[in-house]
């Protein structure tokens, strides 16, 4: 490279400038500092003077930025804006690939969605904010497991515009009560504020809707949707692992909103640090609000949701019927609704009434839990132990000997005992391709024919993961 990287520089702001009009090339480009070049990284880093300054170039003069980086700088350039924040110094942003980016034709007001979604941009009481009304804070029994997120989340209800809380991640197991509480709170505060736009969806949902708006061209109109939102409830964000593009579009809203004062409230089974395959830049957002974790109901809340349940659906249920009933289901208060409903469906059908013996029998006969799936966290944990290596090593790239080995054996494993794909289970573990995972799997079976000691470490791995799901 002859030319020393301030000289390129310059040269991308004369492509800039012969490629938009004097006003916006003096308004964005002008503004714009060469920081420093990496020339073996191929790191080009720029500031910009604000968070919007920087969020304005990404959205309307991103592809033109890339592509003339790319050709002056000769490379595949990864782009770093070191943003302004005020008090705060500068942080800095890595841009992105370029995403197909599409003009809205003329008149078009709303986002490709589904069609319950398909409100565009307008009045509160124009947008069905898909809340179940059944599930509010009046049924929402409070207990020392849920207290925390149940307070936060009336705060949350009655002022919205405070950004302690922004934003609120729930998390906790199947059936504890987030999807309950996050209903409750939308509720509560459509009904203070009428005002507000808000929206409750599932991470699969918006997936969907995403992909949709790429197939037909209306991603733009997705975008803008989304940005109108005052409070976006979003029910089990695991559901974007692994899905890049996704999370890429998310990102930018999350970014939108909260900068705008807008409330965000998510949901997951898990705790971010648990996240493997979200982006890391969400990740830090998702932690920078509050964590709040729904625990498995304990005893006295168990006893009083039975109260509760059995008052509602009015029954005549005996002391010692909930006593026995929450001594013997404690998982979830979606299991403790199911018994009450077997109950009174067989109390119906036999005209019998509820006694401990009817109620003992009952709970024999009821459906058992379904075994929970084998994770792929857990098997990383027991090989990170058994091999004495870090899990954030069988998670990343090293090629330290040990570490191949427990990756290997986490893929292999994992093939084994997960529902998971190979592509997927290469994409959380090391960022592998499928040809990599098969691979692994092919070496392990073949090291197993031969090697006694390894196979008797990976039945001992297998008893272990088997035993503690």
């Amino acid at each position: 490279m002859t030319n020393s990287p301030r000289i390129l520089w310059a040269q991308c702001l004369e492509i800039f400038r012969s490629n938009v009009n004097e006003q916006q090339y003096q308004t964005w480009f002008t503004p714009i500092k060469f920081k420093s070049y990496d020339v073996e990284a191929k790191e080009l880093v720029i500031s910009t003077p604000s968070q919007f300054f920087y969020e304005y170039l990404e959205e309307h003069f991103r592809k033109l930025i890339h592509l003339t980086i790319n050709r002056v700088f000769d490379g595949n350039i990864s782009l770093i804006y070191e943003v302004e924040v005020v008090s705060n110094g500068s942080v800095k942003i890595e841009s992105d690939n370029v995403l197909p980016v599409t003009k809205t034709e003329p008149g078009k007001r709303q986002a490709n969605l589904s069609p319950t979604l398909t409100q565009a941009v307008g009045p509160a009481q124009d947008l069905d904010s898909q809340l179940n009304p059944k599930q509010t804070f009046n049924n929402f029994i409070e207990g020392t497991s849920n207290k925390l997120p149940r307070s936060i989340g009336q705060a949350i209800a009655e002022k919205p515009e405070q950004q302690t809380f922004n934003p609120l991640f729930i998390y906790g197991p199947s059936g504890v009560g987030k999807t309950h509480l996050v209903n409750a709170i939308g509720t509560r505060l459509k009904e203070l504020h009428p005002q507000k736009r808000v929206l409750y969806l599932s991470a699969h949902l918006f997936q969907v809707q995403f992909t949709d708006s790429i197939r037909h061209n209306t991603f733009n109109d997705f975008m803008h949707f989304y940005q109108s939102i005052d409070v976006l409830i979003i029910d089990d964000i695991q559901e974007m692992i692994g899905l890049e593009k996704t999370q890429y579009a998310f990102f930018h809203i999350f970014n939108h909103l909260r900068q705008n004062g807008r409330q965000i409230i998510l949901t997951s089974d898990r705790p971010p640090v648990s996240m493997q395959g979200m982006e890391d830049r969400l990740l830090t957002r998702f932690k920078s609000g509050l964590l709040a974790e729904l625990e498995k109901p304990e005893m006295q809340l168990r006893k009083d949701i039975l109260r509760s349940k059995i008052k509602h659906d009015g029954l005549e249920i005996p002391e010692d019927v909930i006593e026995y009933i929450s001594q013997n289901v404690s998982n979830s208060v979606r299991e403790l609704e199911g018994v009450i409903h077997s109950l009174l469906a067989y109390s119906v059908v036999f005209n019998k009434d509820v006694d401990l013996i009817f109620a003992q029998s009952i709970l024999q006969h009821a459906p058992k839990p379904v075994v929970k799936e084998i994770s792929l966290d857990k098997i990383v944990e027991e090989v990170s132990i058994k091999y004495n290596v870090k899990q954030e090593d069988i998670y990343g790239k090293s090629r330290k000997a040990e570490i191949v080995l427990a990756r290997q054996l986490s893929i292999y494993l994992a093939q084994l005992y997960t529902k998971l794909s190979a592509s997927k289970i290469g994409l959380l573990i090391g960022n592998k391709n499928h040809a990599t995972v098969l691979h692994s799997i092919k070496t392990i079976k073949k090291r197993l024919d031969t090697d006694k000691s390894l196979k008797e470490q990976v039945d001992e791995l297998t008893n272990k993961i088997k035993g503690s799901k």
